[in-house]
């Protein structure tokens, strides 16, 4: 890898990865500020999709596809991402086109836009999951940016004006912290070149950091959706975690292995669903932001089972916080968690995206070989104070079910 500062100040990675035939570039944005009304950072990045002052959205999309482009945009919690993914031999062409849509997006079918939004996440709240799940963010994260769900974004994302868009996309374009990566078979210096020449339409400049603090949640919480067509229970219990800055990181990617996200092996998985047959998904997820993590376990049951479940959920809790886990079961945790992680490196924009997304963090693009390493070093007893230390903590749960059953299980009077 070698290190470029462009002359926008963008702090830039090039790699060359021989015999690779595509390229791929990588930019993270930071979101610096709360968005002002829900949907707004997503509704541009839909826009930009949508044409520019010298070509329609139908040219661009016949271009990309004819010369075999991808450019993806992506609205994140803490960032915009912009992934570019092409042959070699199109990275000009590739970023001339991107160059466009940043300096000439028209933003002009706004409106349009939001009622394909508003039609899109209507839909989308058909799903009980996604109605609980959105639910479970705005408990957990409750009056913050993190916890925007489909709903606020119904409600909010057509009074979006057009001078709305355009200050929001002079912030990101002009006054956000960027940085690039890049992987290819390309030689460095050429890569660069071609940044400079095609990515000045990007700026950093008096960057000033104004995101709204999370609020701890200082008791347990318990929200619920009544949902009388509901044929599952979707249950979600969740904790507010450090993130990814923490030194307790590393046990924390074991405690959801162990917990629920290594599939069939997980505890979670063969309590509750091979031995009690009570789920038909049930898993744990742990998500690092800038500002915090969450943590999070899930079940889909039937809605007889919710005060099963609940309290199933509380046995394995307990259990991590309290017993051992044995020398096999920690040595599996490792193994699978960090064979979990080889994956990140198997495409060029894969790599890019994880080593990008670490310099963004500020944790050095080498980040990777440290994890795994600490990864290795965590003992049975640092597991379990790491469970204590967080699991201890009040937890936000959420539940969607009919009525009835939310009453059985002493939910709601």
């Amino acid at each position: 890898m070698e290190r470029y500062i462009l002359n926008n100040n963008i702090k830039t990675i090039i790699k060359r990865n021989n015999n690779t035939p595509r390229a791929a570039i990588v930019i993270f944005s930071k979101t610096n500020k709360d968005e002002p009304k829900a949907g707004l950072y997503y509704l541009i990045t839909q826009l930009l999709y949508q044409g520019t002052k010298t070509k329609t959205a139908e040219e661009i999309a016949t271009i990309l596809d004819e010369n075999a482009i991808d450019i993806n945009i992506e609205k994140k919690a803490d960032y915009i991402r912009f992934k570019i993914q092409c042959l070699n031999e199109d990275v000009e062409y590739a970023l001339e086109i991107f160059k466009d849509i940043i300096e000439n997006s028209t933003f002009e079918s706004f409106e349009k836009e939001a009622t394909k939004i508003i039609g899109e996440f209507n839909a989308d709240l058909d799903s009980a999951k996604v109605q609980a799940q959105d639910n479970y963010y705005r408990t957990i994260f409750k009056n913050h940016n993190y916890g925007t769900g489909r709903k606020e974004i119904i409600e909010q994302i057509g009074s979006i004006t057009q001078d709305d868009i355009l200050k929001a996309w002079d912030e990101i374009k002009n006054y956000t912290q960027k940085n690039i990566t890049v992987i290819s078979d390309i030689e460095t210096n050429k890569i660069a070149e071609l940044l400079e020449k095609y990515l000045s339409c990007f700026n950093m400049i008096n960057m000033q950091y104004e995101r709204k603090n999370i609020e701890e949640i200082t008791e347990n919480i318990i929200s619920v959706v009544e949902k009388e067509d509901a044929n599952q229970a979707q249950i979600f219990q969740g904790w507010q975690f450090p993130s990814i800055y923490s030194e307790d990181y590393a046990s924390i990617i074991l405690l959801n292995t162990i917990l629920g996200s290594s599939g069939l092996s997980s505890r979670l998985f063969l309590e509750l669903r091979e031995k009690q047959g009570l789920a038909y998904t049930v898993r744990s997820v742990f998500e690092p932001y800038i500002l915090c993590g969450n943590f999070f376990v899930y079940i889909a049951t039937e809605p007889k089972n919710i005060k099963t479940s609940i309290a199933g959920f509380d046995k394995e809790i307990k259990k991590i916080m309290t017993e051992i886990v044995s020398e096999t079961e920690l040595e599996d945790a490792k193994n699978a968690a960090i064979g979990k992680r080889q994956f990140y490196q198997e495409t060029n924009l894969l790599e890019a995206s994880i080593k990008g997304y670490y310099e963004f963090l500020g944790l050095d693009y080498t980040f990777e070989e440290k994890l795994i390493e600490n990864i290795k070093s965590v003992t049975k007893e640092k597991l379990i104070e790491t469970a204590q230390k967080y699991f201890s903590k009040p937890n936000a749960l959420c539940v969607l079910a009919p009525k009835k059953y939310l009453k059985e299980a002493n939910l709601i009077c």
